[in-house]
């Protein structure tokens, strides 16, 4: 931990699973941005603060398009076959005590040495994918039991518009694209350092 309070993943040792539960990342992502007095609230984020979110460190690097992914965002509860959701139940079960309304899994390689200004525009990131369906009124849903429908939100344009107001342009990839058009129709030398997994996968 730093002096932000910022938890960061232990270092592995070998032989331990690529796949830890961090619920000390969930408590410190909802204490800081999502209650209402919290250090960094963010009113964009009030519809979480019932949710449940399972927050997982992953170890195992994943690349899409010939990008690194350094986070995701994914409903919690699983679809498929009945053995594979039952099985995909019965692994969120073991981590994190029950099936999470949400999971956000974070490369952990990348969150031990990034700043504590990525590391949060990161987690916002995440937390602006969660949201909460509505209905054709553009109200709120719920299900038959008075619980939320969650669902996974798109981008505002290339980004969230909440994450560049916070964290500015230079810590999205939208500054990447905005010097694109400025130098014209031609290859960027600009490196990106990562990006999200639902983004990689509407790309």
């Amino acid at each position: 931990m730093n002096d932000f309070g910022l938890p960061r993943p232990r270092i592995r040792k070998l032989g331990e699973p690529d796949y830890v539960p961090a619920p000390e990342l969930w408590d410190w992502t909802q204490s800081t941005f999502i209650i209402e007095d919290a250090e960094l609230a963010n009113p964009d984020h009030s519809h979480l603060s019932d949710a449940y979110i399972g927050c997982l460190w992953a170890w195992q690097e994943m690349e899409k398009s010939d990008r690194r992914i350094v986070g995701t965002a994914q409903l919690g509860e699983p679809t498929g076959t009945v053995w594979a959701v039952g099985q995909r139940r019965q692994q969120l079960a073991e981590w994190f005590g029950r099936v999470p309304d949400f999971l956000i899994t974070i490369d952990a390689e990348y969150f031990t040495d990034c700043t504590e200004g990525e590391a949060c525009a990161l987690l916002e990131h995440e937390l602006y994918h969660c949201a909460q369906a509505a209905d054709k009124e553009g109200e709120p849903r719920f299900n038959h039991d008075g619980d939320p429908v969650w669902k996974i939100r798109g981008h505002d344009v290339e980004e969230f518009v909440g994450v560049i107001e916070r964290y500015g342009a230079e810590a999205t990839y939208t500054e990447a694209v905005r010097r694109a058009f400025e130098r014209g129709p031609k290859i960027t030398a600009a490196v990106l350092r990562g990006i999200c997994g639902i983004c990689a996968k509407a790309a």
